[in-house]
């Protein structure tokens, strides 16, 4: 009788790779910059991936031969993304009123940081850009709103040739492609434990955790407005869709900690994807369609954060909030997380842009970006985690959320 080999999950290597490299970066200090590299080639590993898995995964939902009920998939994927950004905006509002994180502050070395120009764009002008003029510059640039409405726009016309033609080779092609790249970001993610690894020993060795000290109150904000969002949202969507929300917390637990360690959504898609059809039993049509749609488009932890960042700025540097400028905090924050990429480091122009807009001092940016990467974590948690909920919601609405799959009843495999 064989033995049975004694083998870790994916999600224990991860957690081990996340202690370990916290605990490794403390003890060496700034050598751990040294092995940075190898945390850089995992995220590029899976960067390069992302556009192709994007608009192959879109384009087969919407003409891969399964194109019913595709502007009603739309419709409620962008309502649910509407509505629980809006809810996040104005959490991260009220949090803000009363836990006041910019109060007691001290920015006196906080001069370093200069002013960057910003091109002012108009609603009409976004809306424009929307549209890609060249694909493959897009594809080239990652930007995510322009791919996926081209592929929607792809999708809908080969479902048309295809029935028209009776010809499905360009749909074979497209599932090729989709299957292919899966199995890429399959083979990448052997080595996650490694890149994880590398990275926190990297932020723990160099960037240090002392500097959250001076931010513990901002940073608190983001954990507590996390906490409650979940705490709402959770029971809300088992409410309307009839599932076991105490289920949830273990099925999320992969891609949280890929979430939380990376501060990625784009790093984290694969997973969310993955786990989305073979845990929380989303059809492989409605998680091809939502998964890349939300994690571009639905930002209910940047959107809090970029919120709260707007009350620091001005609690740190002595100004009062009018009503209008609160109102315009949630409008430019919500139109700032429309369209954006998830990749680590990129908050600095949008705190840039809304304190610019808003006419707040920037001297307050550099304490911001000192902790960036930690409020990362909690903006990625919230985004990733909710997306799933997103697609549990419309799953349900079009009659394809396997309930025998989200109770373990029943194995699949994306």
């Amino acid at each position: 009788m064989k033995s049975k080999k004694f083998t870790l999950s994916t999600t224990t290597q991860i957690l081990l790779a996340t202690f370990g490299g916290i605990l490794f970066g403390v003890l060496v200090g700034d050598w751990a910059a040294n092995i940075k590299f190898i945390g850089d080639i995992f995220l590029r590993l899976i960067q390069m991936s992302i556009v192709l898995l994007v608009m192959s995964s879109i384009i087969d939902a919407i003409g891969g031969g399964g194109s019913k009920d595709v502007g009603k998939m739309g419709f409620h994927t962008m309502k649910w993304i509407l509505l629980f950004t809006i809810f996040s905006a104005l959490l991260g509002l009220l949090l803000s009123i009363i836990i006041r994180p910019g109060v007691g502050i001290d920015l006196v070395n906080s001069s370093e940081i200069g002013k960057v120009q910003i091109a002012k764009t108009s609603i009409q002008d976004t809306l424009v850009n929307f549209v890609p003029k060249n694909i493959i510059s897009s594809m080239a640039n990652g930007e995510m709103v322009p791919l996926i409405v081209f592929s929607v726009i792809f999708g809908l016309a080969m479902g048309i040739y295809t029935k028209e033609s009776n010809n499905d080779l360009v749909v074979k092609w497209i599932k090729g492609i989709n299957g292919t790249v899966t199995t890429i970001i399959k083979l990448v993610m052997k080595v996650a434990p490694l890149g994880i690894f590398a990275l926190l020993a990297d932020v723990s060795g160099t960037i240090g955790f002392s500097v959250i000290l001076p931010m513990l109150k901002f940073l608190g904000l983001l954990l507590i407005g996390c906490i409650i969002q979940f705490l709402v949202l959770i029971p809300f969507v088992s409410f309307i869709t009839k599932v076991n929300p105490f289920l949830m917390p273990k099925k999320f637990l992969n891609m949280s900690i890929m979430a939380l360690t990376t501060t990625s959504g784009a790093v984290t898609l694969p997973t969310k994807m993955k786990d989305t059809y073979e845990k929380f039993g989303v059809s492989r049509r409605v998680t091809d369609f939502t998964g890349p749609i939300t994690m571009s488009m639905n930002s209910t932890g940047a959107v809090q954060c970029y919120v709260a960042a707007i009350f620091f700025m001005a609690q740190a540097t002595g100004i009062n909030l009018s009503i209008y400028q609160m109102g315009m905090a949630i409008l430019l924050s919500t139109l700032m997380c429309l369209g954006t990429i998830s990749v680590p480091g990129g908050s600095l122009i949008v705190y840039t842009f809304l304190a610019t807009a808003l006419g707040l001092p920037l001297s307050s940016l550099s304490i911001l970006i000192g902790i960036d990467w930690f409020a990362g974590m909690f903006r990625t948690l919230m985004n990733v985690d909710v997306d799933v909920l997103i697609g549990i919601l419309v799953a349900n609405k079009l009659g394809e959320l396997d309930r025998d799959v989200y109770n373990g009843i029943k194995e699949v495999h994306y």
